[in-house]
Parts: structure tokens; C-alpha cells; sequence
């Protein structure tokens, strides 16, 4: 598995979205809250390289959050 080390990949979890006016987001101070179209208990998409790969469940444990992987996704050809 050696060939694998330096591939850089990119992972993104995609929790929900929002539209919002450039102009609210920018009278946005740290710590807004932003309202999404999704629940706490809805799957959350995984994604890499932009290319949805599964769906799954956010976990907290303490300070620390992941995602269980709870569907695989096929890959569109």
C-alpha cells in the first residue's frame, strides 16, 4: 500500500444547506448560528473528491465528532 501515501483526496461531510443574502452573511459575527434544511438525526452525505461515496450518522463523543457509516453509495457510470 505504499503507492498510496501522497495521494491527496479530499473528504467533505455535507450536514445541510441554507440560501441566505450575501448581505446577512456578512453581518455574521463568530458564533452565528446558521439554520439548515435537515434535522440532527437526518444522513448526513459524504463526499470525495466532490463524488458522493456514502451516507451516515453524526456521533459526538465528548469534544469529538465523526460520522458512522451507515450506506455505501453505488458509483454512477
Amino acid at each position: 500500500m505504499a503507492f498510496l501515501q501522497g495521494i491527496d483526496i479530499e473528504v467533505a461531510a455535507v450536514l445541510g444547506s441554507t440560501m441566505l443574502p450575501i448581505r446577512e452573511i456578512v453581518k455574521m459575527s463568530r458564533g452565528a448560528m446558521i439554520p439548515l434544511d435537515c434535522r440532527q438525526d437526518d444522513p448526513t452525505l459524504l463526499l470525495v473528491n466532490q463524488q458522493p461515496v456514502a451516507k451516515g450518522l453524526i456521533q459526538v463523543e465528548g469534544d469529538r465528532m465523526s460520522i458512522e457509516v451507515t450506506e455505501i453509495l453505488r458509483a454512477a457510470r
